[in-house]
């Protein structure tokens, strides 16, 4: 019947809702374990929602800011503006941790030690502020020992996983470093120890008359400091002096510390992060695919002997994940997934669709050139089409960066020649010129499209420099009071500002 058709479709709305979270947490490497009821589903879009998670950075952000404004303070505020601050972050954390708790299992969310972090964290931060304004009201003086738990915040909410990630790689780092700092440290100390043989009882003193080398603590800081090659004179010279023999002993002691336990460390820690960063990223592949067969056994429908997803349901699926796209986007998506046009996409093309979506399509409308409309017999001529293929070659622009090259050599020379000033307006009109031949070759939209930020940059700094250019000439041409040759010196250093900037951004835009 009509109510048993209407479940059924709500059940498949359900369904698709779901499939569309699943797919949206392999696309954005999320691993939360939320509950999939109708309900849950929907709170766990809206804690996703970029709102929320933007909102979240902010009230973050305020909280660790808050230390600038607290006593002792950078720029003092009032006590009560601080707590309220305070109080207010506090309130949007314990908020964000509750919506959590409402998506995700009840064992889950308590065997989850981040949130237990958060919220201890919200509790010590409340007790230490209700025990700091206490003691405030007594004029007594004490110190906000909270502040330090406030990184947790950064640290442990679900949108910080990246962080965690980097923590995570570094904590299973640690222990193949031990072993080679371990290493160094004694070889740290047996050298320390040999300094102390050879040095300690020569009654050697330093530049400042202090004793040399006669304490072995002391002797063990001072060859910790000469691996870093901080004070490395300093810490060998009294010894030198002496005899220069015993530069050997600093010689041996910076090749072995310095540089072979130096370089031994750094291919250790590189190696082992990459290691473990390979399976950070080995473990993201997983889940990521898991995520997405989970979608689609939400989605599949039997097709002969294989299951498959309908395109119908895909271009559904899609809208849900990625409604922002266009629909071109969309139709090229589905010719990548069903390359066969067969009506719909097999098990390996679906589990595909998550690095699809992360795959950044620019979509290009090849537009004809104005001039090509208003006359098109000149634009297409013979003439025409030469000159379009000299500015689109290779040869053009590297004609340019000779002419940007002299025109740097021309900027260091003395800018009271006449032949300088000439020189300026030279390269100003081959300057428009390059411009001019540009929009020529290319549509004018497409030139100056939103992207192009060289060739916005290219274009107003020419007309900044030329009218700069014009102005200081007209000021020097006219009459010479004391206050346009002010101007004029003032129009000179813009225009010989902008030539500079001009050069710099010829060379990077090159």
């Amino acid at each position: 019947g009509p109510g048993h058709r209407q479940a059924a479709e709500t059940q498949r709305s359900d369904e698709l809702l779901l499939a569309a979270a699943f797919v949206s947490d392999a696309q954005y490497n999320r691993n939360i374990p939320f509950k999939t009821s109708p309900e849950a589903v929907r709170l766990y879009y809206l804690y996703n929602h970029w709102f929320m998670r933007t909102a979240t950075y902010i009230f973050i952000f305020l909280n660790l800011s808050l230390a600038v404004f607290e006593e002792p303070a950078v720029y003092p505020l009032p006590f009560l503006a601080t707590s309220l601050v305070e109080v207010l972050c506090l309130l949007v954390f314990f908020g964000r941790l509750m919506h959590f708790a409402k998506i995700t299992r009840r064992n889950v969310f308590w065997k989850d030690t981040k949130n237990i972090c958060i919220m201890v964290a919200i509790l010590l931060s409340l007790t230490d502020l209700a025990i700091y304004g206490a003691l405030r009201i007594y004029n007594i003086k004490s110190v906000r020992w909270s502040r330090i738990v406030r990184p947790i915040f950064l640290v442990n909410f679900a949108e910080s996983r990246q962080i965690r990630r980097a923590f995570r790689s570094i904590r299973n780092t640690l222990p193949e470093i031990t072993y080679v700092f371990l290493l160094f440290m004694f070889s740290l100390l047996m050298f320390s120890l040999m300094a102390l043989k050879l040095f300690g009882e020569r009654n050697l003193q330093t530049a400042e008359g202090l004793p040399y080398f006669r304490d072995y603590l002391e002797i063990v800081f001072d060859l910790y400091v000469l691996v870093t090659t901080a004070n490395s004179p300093d810490v060998m010279m009294p010894a030198f002096d002496f005899s220069s023999w015993y530069a050997l002993f600093f010689i041996a002691f910076v090749i072995v510390n310095t540089y072979i336990f130096m370089s031994l460390f750094l291919a250790v820690v590189y190696n082992n992060y990459k290691k473990h960063l390979k399976n950070e990223i080995r473990t993201l592949a997983y889940m990521k695919r898991r995520k997405m067969i989970e979608a689609f056994n939400l989605l599949k429908e039997e097709e002969g002997t294989q299951f498959v997803v309908r395109e119908a349901q895909w271009k559904q699926l899609v809208k849900l994940v990625a409604p922002d796209i266009s629909n071109s986007h969309r139709e090229l998506l589905l010719r990548i997934s069903d390359d066969e046009q067969k009506g719909f996409i097999d098990k390996k093309s679906f589990v595909q669709l998550a690095d699809l979506l992360n795959i950044q399509v620019i979509t290009l409308k090849i537009r004809s050139h104005p001039l090509g409309q208003w006359m098109p017999r000149v634009y297409k001529s013979a003439v025409s089409q030469f000159l379009r293929s000299v500015v689109r070659h290779r040869g053009f622009v590297w004609t340019y960066d000779v002419i940007i090259l002299i025109n740097a050599i021309f900027i260091a020379l003395d800018e009271e020649s006449p032949y300088i000033s000439y020189a300026e307006w030279v390269f100003l009109a081959l300057y428009i010129i390059e411009i001019l031949l540009k929009v020529y070759t290319y549509e004018p939209r497409a030139f100056f499209g939103k992207n192009q930020f060289w060739n916005w940059f290219d274009t107003l700094i020419i007309f900044a420099a030329l009218t700069a250019t014009i102005l200081n000439t007209t000021l020097k041409s006219s009459k010479c009071s004391l206050s346009s040759l002010h101007a004029s010196g003032r129009l000179g250093g813009f225009e010989l500002s902008f030539a500079i900037i001009l050069v710099l951004g010829g060379f990077l835009a090159g």
